[in-house]
């Protein structure tokens, strides 16, 4: 019996020392197959470095392989960095993957500094060799070179310029009474969590063929439209005659904060021609503020397109308000003002809005609200406006629940069909005073014949 059952333990063993799974296959014309044929990073910004990207390595052979050596060919000095299933290394020699198993590959692009300002190519290889024959995995990235701000005050006049985007981190600050002024294609990239104070002057000055770009500084694709990545850009108190033009701000918390009334006959900010898009709570947010806005594109915010708290003086004609929110929910009207701030209601101040020739449209709704709490002023005077209410309480000269037909909001196209029920319901405004600036012409630049199509695109 004793003799019996040694040799069945005898036979299990063998059996279970030659399972096919642990047979190592040498044939040379064995091959591996990857989940990507090359790994193509977009824009790294040079001394900083990108996330993960991920190649699987596959063996759809029923035995096992060894690959004799997989490395990067560039070494330790290339410009992209491996690990090699949990490993850390620039090569690894005899790695074993079983019949139809896998091993990960994850790479990583770090780039060093040059002097040239367009971005540049660099690449390398991954290579792996198996029973005599070598397989290549191409890796290529775009560096871009870049200026570097880390908690800087700017207390001189200053020009950024369209050569090198800025790479802000934590906090940048223009010094009362300094103007910093934007170049047309000027770049500003923040950090998580940066964001940009102005108690002195911002003047972008961008143009249809050349805007300026206010955005986080993570430029892989799964980032491009990830709200909430960088803080915004705060206007505060002692900050007057801010102009900006042809920007396109997005991915914040917060697009643009305007804490104060203008100190002078200029609104503290004039917003024209631009895009603010797909921040997490507001695209501009004001709190007893001075915003004029004219020919903006405000889209696909997670609380307020607009938001005025605490009063203030607010100024909008013929922008395009939208708020669809594919992405999250929403509660709150898009464009939303108040007289007092918080619940402290010792703190009401007057709110004056003037909104002419706009949209104000979404998937609510109430897409505009009000909340009156005082006894100062608070002037509604909404003239010839697109608007998606249950409460109909503005004027008859707007229009109320009239979808004005969006070409395509899933695709962020905010132009209107041939026959929009917006086209030809403008005011007049060839008499207002930003009409020979701005007015004249929508945000493509096309010239607006009245009664003009309402929002910024002219028909």
């Amino acid at each position: 019996m004793v003799k019996q059952l040694a040799l069945a333990l005898l036979l299990i063993t063998v059996l279970f020392s030659c399972r096919k799974e642990d047979d190592i296959d040498t044939n040379a014309d064995t091959k591996l197959q990857f989940s990507t044929d090359s790994l193509l990073f977009d824009t790294v910004f040079t001394s900083t470095g990108t996330t993960n990207r991920t190649l699987k390595i596959f063996n759809y052979n029923k035995n096992s392989v060894i690959i004799s050596n997989i490395q990067l060919l560039g070494g330790p000095s290339s410009p992209f960095k491996i690990n090699i299933n949990g490993t850390p290394a620039s090569a690894i020699n005899n790695l074993k993957i079983r019949g139809n198993d896998s091993i990960y590959v994850f790479v990583k692009a770090f780039i060093d500094p040059t002097s040239v300002d367009q971005p540049f190519l660099v690449e390398d290889e991954i290579q792996i060799n198996l029973n005599g024959n070598q397989q290549k995995i191409p890796l290529a990235a775009y560096g871009q070179n870049a200026i570097y701000l880390n908690n800087e005050t700017i207390s001189a006049n200053t020009t950024f310029t369209k050569g090198k985007p800025y790479i802000i981190y934590n906090n940048a600050t223009v010094a009362k009474n300094t103007i910093l002024t934007l170049e047309a294609g000027a770049r500003l990239y923040f950090h998580k969590s940066a964001s940009l104070a102005i108690a002195g002057t911002l003047k972008a000055h961008g143009t249809l063929t050349d805007s300026i770009t206010f955005t986080s500084d993570r430029q892989e694709r799964i980032y491009n439209d990830e709200p909430g990545q960088w803080d915004g850009v705060q206007f505060l108190a002692s900050s007057i005659n801010n102009a900006l033009n042809y920007c396109t701000i997005k991915n914040a918390l917060v697009g643009l904060t305007v804490d104060s009334l203008s100190s002078n006959t200029n609104p503290k900010l004039l917003l024209t021609n631009s895009i603010i898009k797909n921040h997490q709570v507001a695209g501009v947010l004001g709190y007893n503020a001075s915003v004029t806005a004219i020919n903006n594109l405000i889209y696909n915010c997670g609380q307020y397109l607009v938001a005025g708290f605490y009063g203030g003086d607010f100024n909008f004609y013929q922008n395009t308000l939208a708020n669809y929110n594919f992405n999250f929910p929403r509660k709150t009207p898009s464009v939303y003002f108040t007289d007092y701030l918080n619940t402290d209601l010792s703190k009401i101040r007057e709110l004056k809005t003037q909104f002419i020739n706009n949209i104000i449209f979404g998937s609510l709704t109430r897409e505009l609200g009000f909340d009156k709490k005082g006894s100062l002023a608070f002037v509604q005077d909404f003239q010839n406006n697109s608007i998606r209410t249950d409460k109909q309480e503005l004027g008859a000269s707007n229009f109320y629940n009239d979808d004005p037909f969006f070409i395509n909001t899933r695709k962020e196209n905010y132009q209107l069909v041939s026959n929009s029920p917006a086209n030809d319901k403008g005011k007049d405004l060839s008499a207002h005073t930003y009409f020979t600036t701005y007015l004249n012409k929508d945000i493509l630049q096309k010239a607006r014949v009245f009664p003009s199509t309402l929002g910024c695109y002219e028909k």
